[in-house]
């Protein structure tokens, strides 16, 4: 981690919400999703939340041997949104605790403000910790 890490940066990321990202594409698999209307998904926007975050994590970290992993969200879903739309994130890095990063973060839709809340992030070496799922993986026999 670089040092120019500190409490009180912030940024933006702009995402257009395709089709792909809406209810129904969300688990091809679930009968209930497919029949739902075409709104921007909630597992899709806590998605968005995170890879925003990773973005802003990249530039002060060393990249890729050092990335950050999700460990903590908390958001609300506040409006739907349709395809087409552009939804904006703003985030503030708010905590750097050792390698635990805390974020305030919400998004706005042009229309409505669509979620805001939380989201903390762990920064890791990618090696070692790829190296410990494999393990896992390997003694769950999978």
């Amino acid at each position: 981690m670089k040092d120019t890490l500190k409490p009180g940066l912030k940024f933006e990321f702009d995402f257009k919400v395709p089709e792909s990202k809406t209810v129904p594409y969300i688990y091809p698999e679930s009968e209930e999703f497919r029949i739902m209307p075409k709104v921007f998904s909630t597992g899709f926007m806590v998605g968005l939340i995170e890879w925003a975050c990773v973005r802003f994590v990249n530039e002060h970290i060393d990249w890729p041997r050092e990335q950050s992993v999700g460990i903590d969200i908390r958001l609300n879903h506040l409006a739907a949104t349709p395809p087409g739309l552009t939804v904006k994130v703003n985030g503030e890095l708010t905590g750097v605790e050792g390698r635990k990063l805390s974020f305030a973060v919400s998004a706005h839709d042009g229309v409505d403000l669509i979620t805001e809340g939380t989201h903390e992030r762990f920064v890791v070496n990618a090696e070692k910790f790829t190296a410990k799922a494999e393990e896992k993986a390997r003694q769950a026999g999978v």
